[in-house]
Formats: structure tokens, sequence, C-alpha cells
């Protein structure tokens, strides 16, 4: 391999591992019915599989968005100079 292909893999091209993403694991935690699969405790009616299910769904929803957050790569920087007109680009007629 070229420097150049290795350079481009140290800049976030590719598949990237971060600790955070193990913060995923926990809605997946729900899949393992047989930890709660029971009828008691009961809230507004419902058996405690349902309830847990209910409440794992924002759960889900938070750890999804706290990874997202957290392992998202920062802005890029913005090329100085005036952006070229939309119409300019399609003619070729480049500044």
């Amino acid at each position: 391999m070229s420097e150049s292909t290795h350079e481009s893999r140290d800049q976030g091209e590719g598949l990237r591992f971060s600790a955070w993403n193990l913060l995923l694991l926990v809605p997946l935690l729900m899949l393992v019915t047989p930890w709660f699969n029971s009828q008691e405790p009961h809230l507004f009616g419902l058996p405690y599989l349902y309830w847990v299910q209910f409440a794992f769904v924002p759960v889900g929803v938070i750890c999804v968005a706290v990874v997202y957050v957290m392992t998202r790569d920062p802005n890029e920087p913005v090329a100085p100079g005036t952006p070229s007109d939309v119409d300019d680009l399609d003619e070729g007629n480049l500044r």
C-alpha cells in the first residue's frame, strides 16, 4: 500500500471503533425476554414484560443519540473565498 492510503485511513475513512459504541448493546438487552417474562409487577394494568418493553424504547433512543453525538466527526472547515454560484458550476465556468 502506498503511504497516501495509510494517511487517508488515519483521517477517518473506513470503520473505526469507539468505546461509546458499546452503549448500543443496551437496547439489545430487551431481546433477552426470559429475563423479563413475568406477570408481576403490574404498572397501569400492564404485565411486567410489556411495560419494560415500552420503557426500553426511550432508553434505546437515548443510547443511540448519545453514541451519535459522542462519535460524530468534527465539522469540516469551510474553504476560504466566496462560494461558486450554481449556474456557474453547471456551465463549467469556475472563477
